[in-house]
């Protein structure tokens, strides 16, 4: 277990909202912690860092993020173990995920320290915002954006890191529903699909909220060229298992988003002995899996959900219904050996966790 070495100035709340919190009763977003981690970048350069109360921002209106876009973020969560303990899953492939879309977007790298050891002191102060409970997690939204005010369309010199947490429930109960959209698109080859930025989920809103109105969670993205290829499916990367083999987009192409929960299960499923297929694959192929009765299991895997099932796959005018989840073999025993290694009690062989 490590110690959290308190490295940054510290402004406590006078009281904590903690107590006036109803745990029992969590939406996922709607509750935010006492504390929030917060880092500017001028002239070159990071400034000090602070851990200081969740409070709202004085920003320009001027300020490039509002006009230009420049803004990513990063998900990730923290647990409580069963011996207690606080586990994050994975913090580092956040930090590298998070630099990587910042170069895309031309914004400048996060140092280490503050994400990782900004991050861990944050959630130590606010550990008793870390529900107990199965299904029950603090969200962490680590975040960077541009705040030089000025109009034109250039790299900002200023921006704003920040990190607010969130305790929060299951983003899914059950399985998902899911629509193959073929007109919009979430991301385009040389674009930024491959980049957690923010203008990403502002172009996936109106279709995802067109198929709400049809009865479905989420969509299932396919290629900008042909609407012929799967992609990714809105909050999450996408896996099927047909006749045996995990097949999963190969993220070689820049439009999906890297994910480091699917990266999780291919480490898995290749220490399992499983096949593991990376390479695009066709609404026709999954169809055609559907009709012949070769497609076993087909689910979303990413931070907010871990693994989502899904029920449903509508593709054209048609609604396909999936077999029972329940008895999904692959995608089952993945998310128990993930649920298990961030509560503690499996073994953690490929050193994914930091504990304090």
């Amino acid at each position: 277990m490590e110690v959290v070495e308190n490295t940054f100035e510290v402004e406590r709340v006078k009281k904590s909202k903690v107590t006036e919190t109803d745990f029992g009763n969590l939406q996922f977003g709607r509750v935010f912690s006492d504390h929030m981690f917060i880092a500017e970048y001028a002239d070159g350069k990071w400034g000090k860092a602070k851990i200081q109360p969740y409070q709202n921002l004085s920003i320009s209106p001027a300020s490039c993020v509002f006009h230009y876009g420049q803004a990513i973020f990063e998900g990730l969560k923290a647990y409580r173990s069963t011996k207690g303990e606080i586990v994050l899953f994975r913090p580092d492939q956040n930090h590298l995920r998070l630099n990587k879309s910042a170069l895309r977007m031309c914004m400048p790298e996060v140092p280490k320290h503050f994400f990782i050891e900004g991050l861990k002191q944050l959630i130590d102060i606010d550990r008793n915002w870390i529900p107990e409970g199965d299904d029950l997690s603090l969200y962490i939204r680590p975040f960077l954006i541009a705040d030089e005010a000025f109009l034109g369309v250039k790299p900002s010199s200023r921006y704003k890191f920040m990190i607010i947490t969130s305790p929060t429930s299951t983003y899914y109960t059950g399985a998902v529903k899911v629509k193959v959209e073929n007109h919009y698109s979430r991301a385009c080859q040389g674009g930024i699909g491959a980049a957690k930025a923010a203008a990403n989920y502002a172009a996936s809103i109106f279709p995802a909220t067109q198929a709400q109105k049809q009865g479905y969670h989420q969509l299932i993205w396919t290629d900008a060229n042909e609407h012929k290829y799967i992609e990714e499916c809105g909050t999450m990367n996408i896996m099927f298992v047909i006749n045996g083999n995990l097949i999963t987009p190969s993220i070689e192409r820049d439009t999906i988003l890297p994910g480091i929960t699917r990266a999780s299960i291919l480490q898995l499923a290749k220490k399992w002995n499983m096949n593991i297929e990376e390479r695009r694959i066709s609404v026709d192929e999954v169809l055609a899996a559907i009709k012949n009765n070769s497609l076993e299991e087909a689910f979303g895997v990413g931070t907010a959900a871990t693994i989502a099932p899904f029920s449903n796959i509508g593709i054209g005018e048609n609604d396909y219904e999936l077999s029972d989840f329940n008895t999904w073999k692959f995608s089952n025993k993945a998310k128990d050996y993930l649920d298990q290694v961030k509560r503690g009690t499996q073994e953690d062989e490929f050193n994914w966790t930091i504990k304090f």
